[in-house]
């Protein structure tokens, strides 16, 4: 019997419910790296991901065997890709599917942008390993709080209107 393949797929509104029940699992771990039980994705309403899902924004998801099993958003600002929201389920992470979710976002968004930017908190190191793998470069870093400084990263790409 052959392994199980995850599929990645555009998002849409009636994935909601599942996509923030995968969302706040995932972010359960860096609320409590930091010690902030509101940081934003935890915090998050239905409401609030159902507009993003209906709206321009980018949004994958990974299903594995019809599980919801990870997600990633991007939103565009001119010529640039504002990446957000990497989920992977906790059961799952360490398995390839962050790197698997931003190469098919890279891939979706080709010839609309002309650099990718994210950031991630200076404590998350894996985010940081997978991010720097992927070949994003630290740009700079922002303290927003006592407790959170984040590094924010860039990778520039195919310039928009050339593919």
């Amino acid at each position: 019997m052959s392994e199980p393949t995850v599929a990645v797929a555009r998002a849409a509104p009636p994935d909601a419910g599942e996509l923030l029940t995968v969302q706040r699992a995932a972010y359960v771990a860096e609320a409590q790296l930091y010690g902030d039980p509101f940081i934003p994705p935890l915090v998050e309403s239905l409401d609030q991901l159902g507009k993003v899902l209906a709206g321009d924004a980018v949004v994958l998801k990974a299903t594995l065997d019809g599980r919801l099993v990870g997600a990633v958003r991007a939103q565009f600002s001119d010529h640039t890709c504002l990446v957000g929201r990497l989920v992977v389920v906790p059961d799952m992470q360490g398995r390839g599917l962050g790197a698997l979710l931003m190469r098919a976002l890279e891939e979706e968004i080709t010839g609309r942008a002309d650099a990718c930017v994210l950031f991630t908190g200076h404590l998350s190191e894996s985010n940081l390993r997978l991010y720097r793998r992927l070949g994003y470069t630290e740009t700079h870093r922002e303290r927003v709080a006592a407790h959170l400084t984040l590094v924010h990263m860039r990778k520039s790409l195919v310039p928009a209107g050339t593919v």
